[in-house]
């Protein structure tokens, strides 16, 4: 006979759920399925073999790390279940043909059903934008974002939506990126560090320290950053320090959107973008990183494509010769969609605001700028890893169904 407690069970996570009673449960003839049923309709299929690796009472998680311990190697094929029952709690018990029986948390069965256990959730989808949409980045006040919860899952939810947006109010001292950025997650190096500057000013007119077209006054067209490198970083923040120069205007525009115009209007062009290849290529001294990949980049997609469009380091087409005329027209046409009225948002950066934005996705860039005052940015890369499970956490912790558990 099977006691039971008012005290739900355990769960292979750190978060306590709400009651999600399951009304009731019905068991594949063959006893290698169990699907259960609520209220609301919702319905899970529980394979017998899952089920074995998330028991905690024969060992198949670890109390302390929450993590599995059961290898594969070790399921026991002839272990299915013999019986499903639901407790006064709502809570299932599952009755194995050999061994003590096994308790499952309703709750955390529930959302299961509801899908929250998948990558995508706790993440608003992406609204892809054009300037009429979107006249100007979101704005958050960056101090509020720092101190406050609810700030800070504002801002991530609309990094998430949007793949911009900008940070006021934040101090002009020199590495508060740094200590801001280390507050969300670990920080990607690269080849111009943990936290970089981009820094002209007169006084720098000229020299050949530099190894990037960021640190003169030259435009940028739009582009994203490192697509020499086989995943470029996803996130990238630039803190305004100084901006006394003329010009240097800032420039963006959604990928997704242009991803949408071709699709709809130049067919042709969207399958050369995502299928010839170029050879993306470091040039500055000492460093040869490269990579061969397309403009539209859906080798390693998630929510959106990579966009590796940076003419400064496009080095060589990695096609046939065949289909190089055409290549270089559907770039062409990609680059002037992405200047285009349409599509780009032009502001000037001010002292005190941080751009934060997606790197894979935003096209960034800025119109030439005299030499004449300091222009001085500073700049870091982070994985959207980092950004993605800072996001979860900030909307899991504010949605009814799921609250940090003290267990350990």
């Amino acid at each position: 006979m099977t006691t039971i407690s008012s005290n739900p069970p355990p769960t292979p996570d750190f978060y306590q759920y709400p009651p999600a009673p399951i009304q009731r449960a019905e068991i594949s003839p063959e006893g290698d399925w169990v699907t259960l049923f609520w209220e609301d309709d919702s319905v899970l299929a529980c394979y017998y073999l899952w089920l074995q690796e998330n028991d905690f009472d024969q060992g198949g998680i670890d109390r302390a790390t929450r993590e599995g311990l059961l290898d594969p190697a070790e399921l026991v094929l002839e272990k299915k279940i013999k019986n499903a029952l639901i407790d006064e709690f709502g809570h299932l018990t599952i009755e194995w043909l050999a061994g003590p029986v096994a308790h499952f948390n309703s709750g955390w069965l529930k959302t299961l059903a509801a899908d929250h256990h998948r990558a995508e959730a706790f993440i608003p989808p992406c609204i892809p934008w054009r300037r009429i949409d979107l006249p100007a980045p979101p704005q958050h006040c960056a101090q509020q974002v720092q101190k406050d919860a609810n700030a800070m899952a504002a801002w991530l939810n609309d990094l998430a939506r949007y793949g911009v947006t900008l940070l006021v109010n934040a101090p002009t001292q020199p590495e508060f990126l740094l200590a801001f950025s280390e507050s969300i997650g670990p920080i990607r190096d690269s080849n111009f560090g943990r936290l970089w500057d981009v820094h002209a000013d007169q006084a720098l007119a000229g020299k050949a320290e530099t190894n990037s077209t960021a640190n003169t006054g030259l435009r940028l067209g739009p582009h994203a950053d490192l697509p020499t490198r086989q995943l470029p970083p996803a996130f990238q923040f630039l803190h305004c320090l100084r901006n006394e120069t003329l010009g240097g205007a800032s420039t963006l525009c959604d990928s997704l959107a242009i991803i949408e115009h071709l699709k709809a209007h130049q067919p042709d062009d969207f399958n050369r973008l995502t299928s010839h290849h170029w050879i993306f290529f470091n040039r500055g001294p000492n460093l040869d990183h490269r990579w061969s990949g397309p403009i539209i980049d859906y080798s390693n997609a998630g929510r959106c494509p990579i966009i590796r469009a940076f003419y400064p380091v496009k080095a060589f087409p990695d096609m046939p010769k065949k289909d190089i005329p055409g290549a270089y027209q559907a770039l062409r046409r990609f680059q002037q969609l992405a200047a285009s009225d349409q599509f780009e948002l032009r502001f000037t950066l001010q002292p005190g605001q941080v751009l934060c934005f997606d790197n894979h996705r935003i096209l960034h860039g800025r119109d030439a700028f005299s030499m004449q005052g300091v222009r001085h940015l500073q700049g870091i890369y982070i994985d959207r890893d980092e950004i993605d499970c800072r996001t979860r956490v900030a909307n899991r912790l504010a949605d009814n169904h799921a609250t940090p558990s003290e267990e350990r």
